[in-house]
């Protein structure tokens, strides 16, 4: 159970998580000591799960956002499992959610251009087996985009 001072803790790790013991616990009016123990309880517990760096996809030609919408042609568990396991393995494909509704996945796809998403879904998505239909996305402007979960 997180208590108010864990919740406060993990807002700040989300806005920026290089931050140092000592800049937390001027913040949280703690010892550095007790934030470093905090912090090491929650990654124990894998309520923090992992750090990482979020690039600028314009710095590095991976601007075009796409999402597509993937309809299987049966709901198999065969299927389902190729799918998925193939998937895994597109470096263009950032998150995939199998979901609800007429389609049965959403895929977010960062690539250079529209050119680039044109080869992508000729040459590795529709080639995965038991695709029955795809319906592409294409993002004009991102209006929010957040990794951060407040507590």
């Amino acid at each position: 159970m997180l208590d108010t001072i864990d919740k406060k803790l993990i807002n700040l790790l989300q806005v920026d998580s290089k931050q140092t013991t000592k800049q937390l616990s001027l913040q949280l009016n703690l010892s550095i000591t007790a934030i470093y123990e905090r912090i090491k309880k929650l990654e124990n517990q894998n309520v923090i799960e992992k750090y990482v760096a979020i690039v600028n996809k314009n710095k590095i030609d991976k601007s075009f956002l796409v999402f597509c919408h993937v309809k299987l042609i049966q709901h198999s568990k065969e299927y389902v499992h190729t799918f998925e396991n193939e998937i895994l393995k597109l470096e263009e494909v950032s998150e995939c959610f199998h979901v609800s509704g007429d389609y049965d996945y959403i895929l977010k796809i960062y690539v250079k251009d529209m050119e680039t998403y044109r080869n992508f879904m000729i040459t590795k998505l529709t080639a995965i087996k038991y695709i029955g239909s795809t319906h592409s996305t294409f993002a004009i402007e991102q209006v929010k985009n957040t990794t951060a979960i407040n507590l």
